[in-house]
């Protein structure tokens, strides 16, 4: 999705465009795209290991690395949300005190900060 999308919120272009925030693709979403890309489910431009490194840079965004101390929060998470990518992002906006930009509502179900 691109910043100029129309399937993105007022509040997700406002939030993500604001240069006092930092801005964070979580390696689980990376590791998902690549999944998705490889079983054709999600073209892309060009091979993600190309493509995602580029637009990374390109937009200014921040890898966040998939760490031991939110792999093993997932142990504690309850069973509201099946999906293990979006498992692990909710782990990691809890474990570093982050926001998560979502339309997904049951990620709102959880404590912690989601915005669209």
């Amino acid at each position: 999705m691109t910043i100029d999308s129309p399937r993105l919120s007022a509040l997700a272009r406002e939030v993500y465009t604001d240069p006092g925030n930092e801005v964070f693709l979580s390696a689980a979403s990376v590791w998902e795209i690549a999944v998705k890309h490889a079983m054709g489910r999600l073209p892309l431009p060009e091979p993600p290991d190309a493509f995602i490194p580029a637009r990374r840079k390109a937009y200014g965004i921040q890898s966040l690395p998939m760490g031991e101390q939110a792999a093993l929060h997932v142990s504690r998470l309850p069973r509201l949300h099946a999906d293990p990518f979006d498992r692990m992002l909710i782990c990691q906006a809890i474990v570093h005190s982050m926001a998560l930009l979502t339309p997904d509502p049951s990620i709102a179900q959880y404590s912690i900060r989601v915005l669209w």
